[in-house]
């Protein structure tokens, strides 16, 4: 059989499949556009409409067997364009100094920081002395301090205080999250605190509909907590409005350890059970009535109403990202049964794939689509493969258990990889907890929180509350016992650049081809793995201020300070796979800290700094405050420098250390803001 021949033969095979590479072949192209170090101006993105239109007209004159090459191409043209639209659409003025002076603006976000502060996202915003062109569109307040005088938080409410704001950070090392990009994306141009009181200057608005929603969601969150106190009230309202600010840090990082806390995120498995539960409802209704049963098609009136309630599910609950994600991927599926089709297919997937990468592109690059969509395809994939070999799961009564047990096992084996890449840590005992809490989801706590939501207007909220209530404080002990057992949590140190790609690529390749070639997709998850163990940490990290060294010695990555830049400290650690905490880091500082060659010397403050005799050659000395560039002949590495550079990473190369700058990883693109060199 000669070639071309068996190309075309294996093209015939992938008839009807082909479209779910529809979305794969849209997230090429925009990780094409987000991994560039510089801005491709418009007439690169011109030249990319016109090759995309090109390619689609002429593929109808090529050989069948190479048209899918030229629309997969086509694709990844449109997507680097469609991620490049978005970035340059949600454009707005970001501060480029750090300010302190007057804040007004109009609440329009409520929520909480990891510090458990109080936090205010405002717009309309009016900066002291910053003209109105220079001034961001939005900006994020932490409320510190006593602020028991200040005025209380409403959504629309206009307010104002005198506070510290400044630039979005960069990341905290070359290659790491970059907040500057999540910022620009969320269309924040500042992020600061206050210590004094927030006063308020004008009533909240009643016009705008989001605003009206948040101020629905924030009583319902104060209804739910009024009735279930402490951690289950605040799971409660995770739930049910998306507001996690009731919860306690112990009871997250149980929830983390346990591989429970997807369960806080409104996410699919949320939508999907009040869908189903909403669902199953008016069916049983529709069906208890013969003469309806009988002339209406029940299941698409069913299948309506369960649409009309996961659309007031995403209002309630905030219409976050995640949220939108499952919202559309339910949608998708209660749209093919209200048209007779099957609900759950790698179509459907592929189409609500699509739609979220054309309205959000940069939703491809964070851990939440990337974790979501990874579990659906996985899902529908699976147990797609087993209707076709017409495999039993069991005895009927046995059944439900079995799929359970398949769902968790193959949900969390594909996220597992992603989750452990992002957050650097995987919950060895997650199968077991998953197999004891997502059950209860599905038969107590949602079906009491949607009969909570019917009867809430009629004051008879209390019982299914209460029985909500009991189903959370399960999930919340299975939390807290597999938090505690010896080896629950395992760290794993951060992968390199290309390592989530080929995993993705890899793991899609075997889903989605049809054919024995799809298991070379397991070839290429294979390789993805060794590139991730043989992926190497930084020699030395040095925070983008200077207030923080880290340099990796034989029993881990000592710190040059046991308290302070507690978030870098966290970052570096947990990218590191080290579970150590930050003041254990730090008594792995010695008096001497010499790395090929190289003494490395960090001086913490002004006292430190007038303290400080000088340098010789062979030493970098790192300063938390700028400092005076005749003190030797050294590197120098202070606020003045970084400020140009971002944080600072050293890898040993060739006996030496060769620098690497965030700054050179992150180039220059709409959401940097680097003073010239």
């Amino acid at each position: 059989m000669g070639l071309m021949q068996g190309l075309s033969l294996m093209m015939l095979q992938q008839r009807g499949h082909l479209f779910a590479w529809v979305p794969v072949c849209l997230a090429c192209g925009i990780g094409c556009y987000f991994m560039l170090r510089v801005e491709p101006g418009l007439p690169v993105l011109m030249w990319l409409i016109v090759g995309a239109v090109f390619l689609i007209w002429i593929q109808r004159f090529l050989p069948e067997t190479v048209c899918p090459v030229m629309v997969a191409l086509a694709l990844g043209m449109i997507g680097f364009d469609l991620a490049a639209l978005r970035a340059h659409a949600v454009g707005g003025p970001v501060l480029g100094w750090r300010y302190y002076g007057a804040i007004e603006g109009r609440i329009v976000g409520i929520d909480r920081s990891q510090s458990d502060a109080l936090r205010l996202t405002l717009d309309r915003v009016v900066l002291e002395r910053v003209s109105r062109d220079r001034t961001p569109t939005r900006v994020r307040v932490s409320l510190h301090g006593d602020q028991s005088h200040s005025i209380a938080a409403e959504p629309g409410l206009r307010v104002m205080t005198t506070g510290h704001l400044s630039p979005p950070s960069g990341p905290v090392e070359p290659g790491g999250f970059d907040f500057q990009r999540h910022a620009w994306f969320a269309r924040l141009g500042a992020v600061g605190y206050t210590r004094n009181p927030m006063l308020g200057v004008a009533a909240a608005s009643q016009g705008r509909t989001g605003l009206v929603v948040l101020r629905v969601r924030m009583a319902a969150s104060e209804r739910v907590q009024a009735a279930l106190a402490g951690d289950i009230g605040g799971f409660a309202t995770a739930i049910t409005t998306g507001d996690r600010s009731a919860i306690s840090q112990t009871a997250l990082f149980d929830l983390r350890a346990s591989n429970l806390a997807h369960l806080l995120a409104i996410s699919g498995l949320h939508m999907g059970l009040l869908s189903a539960v909403v669902f199953g409802a008016l069916r049983l209704v529709l069906s208890l009535i013969p003469w309806v049963a009988l002339r209406w098609p029940t299941r698409s009136i069913a299948a309506a109403g369960a649409l009309i309630a996961a659309t007031g599910y995403l209002a309630l609950s905030g219409g976050n990202v995640a949220t939108e994600r499952a919202f559309v991927m339910v949608a998708v599926a209660l749209g093919a049964l209200m048209l007779g089709r099957r609900a759950l297919s790698l179509r459907a997937v592929a189409i609500a794939a699509t739609i979220v990468l054309t309205f959000r592109p940069e939703a491809l690059m964070g851990p939440g689509f990337q974790m979501s969509f990874a579990a659906t395809t996985a899902l529908v994939a699976v147990f797609g493969w087993l209707r076709e070999a017409d495999l039993s799961l069991g005895p009927k009564w046995l059944a439900p258990a079995v799929a359970t047990f398949i769902s968790s096992a193959v949900a969390g084996g594909f996220t597992a990889p992603v989750g452990a890449a992002h957050f650097n840590s995987i919950a060895h005992f997650g199968l077991v907890a998953n197999l004891l809490s997502v059950p209860l989801m599905g038969l107590l706590v949602m079906p009491a929180a949607v009969a909570a939501l019917v009867v809430a207007p009629f004051g008879l909220d209390h019982l299914p509350l209460w029985i909500m209530g009991l189903g959370l404080r399960w999930i919340l002990a299975v939390a807290a016992f597999v938090a505690d057992l010896d080896g629950a949590q395992g760290h794993v140190k951060g992968p390199g650049v290309w390592v989530l790609p080929m995993m993705a690529l890899g793991f899609l390749w075997l889903l989605l081809w049809q054919g024995r070639l799809r298991f070379a997709g397991l070839a290429v998850v294979a390789a993805a793995f060794v590139l991730w163990h043989q992926a190497a940490r930084p020699t030395v990290l040095i925070a983008d201020t200077g207030n923080l060294v880290g340099v990796m010695t034989t029993q881990g990555r000592a710190l040059s300070k046991a308290k302070g830049a507690g978030f870098v400290a966290r970052n570096w650690l947990e990218n590191d796979g080290d579970g150590a905490e930050q003041e254990y880091a730090a008594a792995r500082w010695g008096p001497n800290m010499r790395i090929a060659g190289q003494d490395i010397i960090h001086l913490s403050g002004k006292r430190a700094v007038a303290a400080f005799g000088g340098c010789t050659a062979g030493q970098i000395v790192v300063s938390s405050v700028d400092i005076d560039r005749h003190i030797g002949d050294c590197l120098i590495l202070d606020p003045a420098h970084m400020r140009k550079t971002g944080a600072i990473a050293m890898h040993l190369e060739n006996g030496g250390l060769k620098m690497q700058t965030a700054r050179q990883l992150a180039g220059t693109r709409l959401w940097t803001q680097w003073p010239d060199m």
